[in-house]
């Protein structure tokens, strides 16, 4: 019999979506129960239990945690870089007020183990960009940034003070084919899949030269379920812990993609997401992640190219 209770919050979103269909394979679809603001695809909503919910409603979340006996929420809502600039209020207070509204009731001892996901937006052009450090300056230029640094104190603070069990990796940008992209910074690296099989053509928002840390979504789904399943005492920090698989620039990938697709072509045309890319680390040392729970990348940029041009045929 499995004790393990889950509720994802924000399952429709692009980790969320793929995260919880994980889930229902390893714990039984029964014992997954997600939820968004928004109905999620097809496979999703039939595969198990799911419900409408405000990431921002305290006594909504309270009570599905009651129904279903939840024991581990994974908070994936959130609103993200590029659309977060635009409405700059609105993404503070749905960034903060749902990570709030989780590490009470684990404070409460209403639930046993939270996952926060964090990102390389905390960081800012003050940090060092190459190889970035665990730990270091972190001065974000973003309200998404901002967000997530402030919910990487708030997740020690109430592991030191209150003994929550909640941990956090920093995502890098996410690839993937079965979902659209979220309104994020690194959203290019999707969009150019779609438009070289469209197309045959793409037009960057970010320029040719600028180096983003990058993973495919089976390697971020790895890894949010690898630091949850480690032993309490290999997660040694409980702020967020860099994790990295790979760096590439617009021109890398796109020859890449070239190698399979030769027709393939690129064009270039910056827009105000170049300055916010400029402000993050164009490649992530996450040494302490490798060494304290074990963490390994699977995809290169050879395999995670077949993989997108491949699965976006089908």
């Amino acid at each position: 019999m499995n004790s393990k209770r889950i509720l994802i919050i924000g399952a429709s979103g692009q980790i969320g979506s793929e995260l919880s269909l994980k889930l229902r394979v390893l714990y039984g679809n029964e014992n997954v129960v997600a939820s968004d603001i928004k109905k999620g695809g097809k496979e999703l909503m039939a595969s198990g239990p799911f419900e409408i919910m405000d990431a921002t409603d305290e006594e909504g979340i309270a009570n599905l945690v009651e129904k279903y006996e939840i024991t581990d929420v994974y908070l994936m809502a959130a609103m993200l870089s590029a659309t977060g600039e635009k409405m700059p209020m609105k993404a503070w207070d749905l960034n903060m007020d749902s990570l709030f509204i989780v590490l009470n009731l684990a404070k409460e001892k209403k639930i046993n183990k939270v996952f926060w996901p964090s990102s390389i937006a905390v960081f800012g052009p003050s940090t060092p960009k190459q190889n970035t450090p665990q730990t270091t300056i972190m001065e974000p230029t973003t309200v998404y940034g901002m967000s997530k640094q402030t919910g990487e104190r708030w997740c020690e603070y109430y592991f030191r003070k209150f003994g929550v069990d909640v941990r956090s990796i920093r995502y890098p940008g996410i690839i993937s084919y079965k979902t659209l992209p979220g309104g994020g910074t690194t959203d290019y690296a999707i969009e150019i899949f779609h438009e070289a099989i469209k197309s045959g053509n793409y037009t960057s928002f970010l320029s040719e030269d600028t180096a983003l840390p990058m993973m495919f979504m089976d390697d971020a789904i790895k890894a949010t379920i690898d630091i949850m399943e480690a032993p309490k005492e290999k997660v040694k920090i409980r702020s967020s812990y860099n994790l990295s698989a790979i760096s590439f620039t617009p021109k890398e990938l796109a020859e890449a993609i070239k190698a399979e697709l030769p027709e393939f072509e690129i064009t270039y045309n910056p827009d105000f997401r170049q300055e916010i890319a400029d402000s993050w680390p164009s490649s992530i040392n996450d040494t302490s992640a490798r060494e304290d729970w074990g963490w390994k990348h699977t995809y290169d940029l050879q395999k995670l190219t077949q993989a997108m041009l491949e699965g976006l045929k089908d």
